[in-house]
């Protein structure tokens, strides 16, 4: 049985000022298929890796752009692969379809969507924290605001539209985008302490 220990919802007001959080994980640039067997490699090792991507904004009606950027966070590393330079890869493939780690992310389907134009892939052991957070009676469905009800700190947005096709990330581009993949594993291995109290 579950008990209750968070509220159902959270004011916009009350996330505007709480303290914003970011990973201090190290963030890995994964921008060559040279670089992505390693990468793989090292997300084998993690029992939990958080998962989200990224897109760049299209402000075209009826334009939408490929997905860009596919982060996968371990509880030390986020490696961020550069989608549109790297191409299509079967080891990345091969993780996504894999059933040795649970992977975490939010409104995962979007991201599957997006994923399969990219290279056709079926993704398997992913948990949504929009399905998950339910059992927890957490009627919120966006990161930010789920993150905020459990551990009372800001994930800041401010990144969320910027260009995500740039050949080189800002540091604050890096640390949106990995902040986002660890905040899923984040949130799924808190809610797992609390029911097992």
């Amino acid at each position: 049985m579950i008990l209750n220990k968070f509220p159902a919802k959270i004011e916009k007001e009350i996330i505007a000022n709480l303290p914003v959080v970011k990973t201090d994980c190290e963030i890995v640039i994964v921008d060559a298929e040279k670089k992505i067997d390693l990468a793989v490699k090292e997300l084998y090792l993690s029992d939990y890796v958080g998962f989200d991507t990224e897109t760049k904004p299209s402000f075209t009606r009826g334009k939408i752009n490929k997905v860009a950027l596919l982060q996968l966070s371990t509880d030390k590393k986020c490696f961020l692969f550069q989608l549109h330079k790297i191409g299509k890869s079967a080891a990345i493939k091969e993780f996504m379809e894999s059933d040795k780690n649970l992977k975490i992310g939010l409104s995962i389907r979007d991201d599957f969507r997006m994923l399969n134009k990219w290279q056709p892939m079926q993704p398997q052991n992913f948990v949504d924290l929009q399905n998950f957070v339910k059992d927890f009676d957490i009627e919120e469905l966006g990161l930010q605001k789920i993150f905020a009800i459990i551990f009372n700190q800001k994930i800041s947005k401010s990144e969320q539209l910027s260009n995500w096709e740039n050949s080189t990330l800002t540091r604050a581009q890096q640390l949106y985008a990995a902040t986002d993949a660890w905040a899923c594993r984040e949130i799924y291995l808190q809610l797992l302490k609390v029911n097992a109290q």
